[in-house]
């Protein structure tokens, strides 16, 4: 099985309820760094990735037709010239919205619960994370304002330059199935589109209190 949908947006950009959304369209199993957390035998390949190695693609989504948040996201690039026939979501919102989320929620899992967490697969997230998003993707700077939401700007432009504008949808969270299913060419499902994950039920679920 090779993936059919790749999600190029950061986390914070609605990732979970595109997740449950692909999975309502048919496009599921949907990989999201929520399978990492339930699967701790997904971690070293993506731990070596993170140190830049080379990583067996179809091994590490074996099973999955589609792919949204950390930490495939940040391998679009790879992953759009791996699987050639997949079509590209890049999930956006509001820069300063997705900022305040970030410190609301991923955030402190890198930084203040850094060793902290419940048990040592928890743990080893964070230091991953750490690496390859606040490291290798903000330069350690998640925390100042100006420069995360110019990266983030960035990253939606590079997406918009590389994939071709037929293979790409540029999906503003909260747009609903619409955009979504057009693109895709399914019909529009009766129920309302999945919304999940905010902030308050992340921090909750991670046992973030600062």
């Amino acid at each position: 099985m090779a993936l059919e949908v790749i999600g190029a947006g950061f986390g914070r950009t609605g990732t979970n309820s595109l997740r449950l959304a692909l999975e309502h369209l048919g496009f599921g199993p949907c990989h999201h760094m929520f399978e990492v957390r339930d699967n701790p035998e997904q971690l070293p390949a993506w731990e070596a990735a993170a140190r830049g190695e080379a990583v067996d693609w179809d091994a590490m989504f074996q099973g999955y037709r589609s792919q949204v948040d950390w930490p495939g996201a940040a391998y679009w690039r790879q992953l759009a010239a791996h699987y050639p026939g997949a079509k590209v979501v890049l999930s956006v919102r509001d820069p300063d919205a997705w900022f305040d989320s970030i410190q609301a929620t991923i955030g402190p899992f890198m930084t203040v619960m850094r060793g902290k967490h419940p048990n040592d697969h928890m743990n080893a997230i964070s230091e991953m994370c750490a690496d390859f998003i606040a490291r290798d993707i903000f330069d350690n700077r998640m925390d100042d304002r100006a420069h995360a939401t110019a990266v983030f700007a960035a990253h939606v432009d590079e997406v918009r330059d590389t994939i071709s504008a037929e293979r790409l949808l540029v999906y503003e969270t909260g747009s609903g199935w619409g955009p979504l299913c057009d693109f895709l060419g399914v019909p529009v499902p009766d129920e309302p589109y999945p919304n999940t994950n905010s902030s308050k039920e992340f921090r909750a679920q991670q046992g973030i209190t600062t």
